[in-house]
């Protein structure tokens, strides 16, 4: 059976992060998605990353030549069998309901002869405004499926209906679109089916994540940020490893943090039980040897953090077999190698970063190594932390900037907020040493 083809179109607004999540979902569904992406949306979503995800070119000029030889907009808007706009933003709506094209998206949707599901995001009082209203209500009666906003805070400070519907949500309903074509126009996403599992509903993961200004939201658009995370686990034999305590925690909230703050992440993951970050692209590995080639590939970028707590030996050979005790009570010797100092590495690299840093959990004197670390493996910041005062695995980090200009001690925070506060750091110092060009 032919599996489902969506076309995606991602309008403007902060809401734009969590069309990454959707395309997740509908490509780990089997779903076939295209993507299309406003001059607005791109501001939000850059089209590398939904190129990655979609495995799909991504379409952003209603008058680019090569792309009309390759596939005319024409056909794009009617080789899909559901057209979805997530984020519909008012000016996206209205615009449908009038039946203006002036861009790519609004051609396409004009031009279309399938069905189309529109999920909005906007202001409280743009939503409630007697204009969107009545586009919504025309739309509807055209038979266009339009979502109900979710209620909840906005990233402007104001409480209403107005907030995207969780990707999970809209997926829901893309589903039951899809198994109902001749449906009429729903006005609530149904309920998710519990099969269904993203970082976006999982105890509310969403709600610390960062909430940058409106004037500064996106500190980080168009940088590019490799983060290490969680621990390494070296094979002794097939049920036996060497690991540490590393929750993976701190890591990937650093990793939400640098998505929402407008960077394109790549997350190399060690083995832990934690959900992708939205707008994350995640690498998994097991060893350390595995972690460091993966950095390895994923270089250059703009920064470099490296939070993952990796394993400094492993077997120097690994068994076949579980190695069983023989009753006499002898312990087998277990030879050690070794690991690479994947830090050092990335210092060393001729693709090193302009800004590159390491993360140090010490349980003693941990300035004093943290200076030491910094000195030996060549890197511009050392963000240490006592596990011994803040065991490995919890909710909360007090952490130190060790750095050749100084240290900066902060107070305890939830590893959310360290991580917000360290985004907003980085975003200042990579801007004093390569200031981004504006067009």
């Amino acid at each position: 059976m032919t599996k489902p083809r969506i076309l995606l179109i991602v309008g403007g607004g902060i809401a734009a992060y969590k069309s990454i999540e959707l395309v997740r979902l509908l490509r780990k569904s089997g779903m076939t998605v295209r993507c299309v992406i406003t001059r607005a949306g791109e501001q939000f979503v850059t089209p590398l990353t939904l190129a990655a995800l979609s495995e799909n070119k991504v379409y952003t000029n209603l008058f680019d030549l090569k792309d009309e030889v390759e596939m005319g907009h024409i056909q794009l808007s009617r080789e899909a069998d559901l057209v979805v706009v997530a984020p519909a933003t008012a000016d996206l709506l209205a615009k449908m309901a009038a039946g203006i094209a002036d861009d790519l998206a609004t051609t396409l949707l004009l031009a279309t002869d399938k069905p189309v599901l529109a999920a909005p995001a906007m202001n409280v009082r743009m939503w409630l405004h007697p204009a969107t209203q009545r586009n919504v209500a025309t739309l509807r009666g055209d038979g266009v499926t339009v979502l109900d906003p979710d209620e909840g805070e906005m990233a402007c400070g104001e409480y209403g209906p107005g907030r995207l519907p969780e990707p999970a949500a809209i997926f829901a309903a893309i589903e039951s679109r899809l198994s109902n074509p001749l449906a009429s126009s729903a006005v609530e996403a149904p309920p998710l089916p519990s099969r269904v599992s993203t970082s976006l509903d999982t105890n509310g993961s969403l709600d610390h994540q960062p909430d940058f200004a409106p004037e500064n939201h996106r500190p980080l658009f168009g940088r590019r940020i490799l983060i290490t995370a969680g621990p390494t686990h070296e094979p002794i034999d097939p049920v036996r490893y060497i690991a540490n305590r590393s929750s993976g925690k701190q890591g990937f909230a650093i990793a939400a943090a640098a998505a929402e703050a407008g960077a394109e992440v790549l997350l190399i993951a060690g083995p832990v039980p934690l959900p992708t970050p939205p707008g994350v692209i995640r690498v998994d590995v097991e060893t350390a040897v595995e972690m460091a080639e993966e950095v390895r590939q994923g270089l250059p970028v703009d920064a470099a953090i490296m939070v993952a707590a990796v394993a400094d030996w492993r077997a120097a050979d690994t068994s076949a077999q579980k190695i069983k005790k023989d009753g006499s009570g002898a312990v087998p010797p277990l030879a050690l190698a070794e690991n690479p100092d994947i830090l050092a590495g990335v210092a060393r690299s001729p693709d090193r970063p302009p800004l590159l840093i390491g993360f140090a959990a010490e349980t003693n004197d941990v300035i004093a190594h943290a200076e030491a670390k910094l000195a030996k493996k060549g890197c511009d910041w050392i963000v240490a932390n006592d596990v011994a005062a803040d065991p490995m695995g919890g909710e909360s980090n007090r952490v130190h900037i060790v750095s050749k200009n100084g240290i900066d001690s902060w107070d305890r925070l939830p590893k959310a907020a360290v991580a917000r506060k360290l985004m907003e750091k980085i975003a200042d110092e990579l801007d004093a040493r390569s200031p981004r060009h504006s067009d």
